[in-house]
């Protein structure tokens, strides 16, 4: 029970002590990395395990090792940057495939909470705003593991879905590794870096916050 505790303890927390990580089990921390990324993008149930920030801190221990001062290896920043990006793209289609089987044996009838006009509206939605959804819900914490599930379930085209499901993996990963590796061993961010990982984590909340409340204070049509 404790094992489990503890195995927990550092998944979830992995974005603070991912050093410690790298230490205890070398070039295993890659894989760890990828399931953590591929899980949270790609298995609906854990929406909460570490995204953005993760990206950013294993930049940043990447642009440590490439440091010609550096007394260790840590991470390397080209087998991240594609690692990362597999992970990305593979729990992207996973959690798809998965809505895609789902969606229409859930909605083949209406029950209370799940009803087939839901499906409908779904289906409208994407076929309007799909690939700028998923481009988009990828820097969106918890949006991101449900976008490509809702879009299978809305049976969004497979073709159309993958070309932004590429391109939404891709600049996720690149930006927030590139931003670590860049800017994450700069002194004022280094003397700061838990404030500046809630930072992230608050930027990246902040769009589907205002569109929320955006909804909840416009004004509703008016009645002829």
């Amino acid at each position: 029970m404790e094992l489990i505790k503890h195995f927990f303890d550092l998944v979830l927390h992995l974005d603070k002590t991912l050093i410690d990580v790298v230490h205890q089990y070398g070039t295993l921390t890659y894989l760890i990395l990828f399931l953590i990324i591929f899980t949270e993008t790609g298995v609906i149930i854990f929406p909460f395990l570490p995204g953005d920030s993760l990206l950013f801190v294993a930049g940043t221990l990447a642009a440590q090792t490439a440091n010609p001062g550096s007394p260790e290896t840590l991470l390397n920043i080209w087998y991240l940057i594609p690692l990362l990006f597999a992970a990305a793209f593979l729990g992207d289609n996973l959690n798809y495939f998965v809505g895609d089987y789902l969606g229409p044996r859930v909605f083949r009838e209406d029950f209370r909470f799940l009803k087939r006009k839901y499906l409908e509206q779904t289906q409208a939605f994407y076929a309007k705003h799909g690939g700028k959804t998923i481009i988009m819900a990828r820097f969106v914490p918890i949006v991101r593991t449900f976008a490509p599930f809702v879009a299978g379930v809305g049976t969004m085209k497979y073709s159309y879905f993958i070309s932004y499901s590429i391109a939404g993996a891709l600049l996720w990963v690149i930006s927030l590794t590139a931003a670590g590796y860049l800017f994450g061993n700069i002194p004022v961010v280094k003397n700061n870096f838990t404030l500046v990982i809630y930072a992230i984590i608050l930027l990246s909340v902040l769009p589907p916050a205002f569109q929320f409340l955006k909804s909840k204070l416009s004004p509703g049509p008016v009645q002829a």
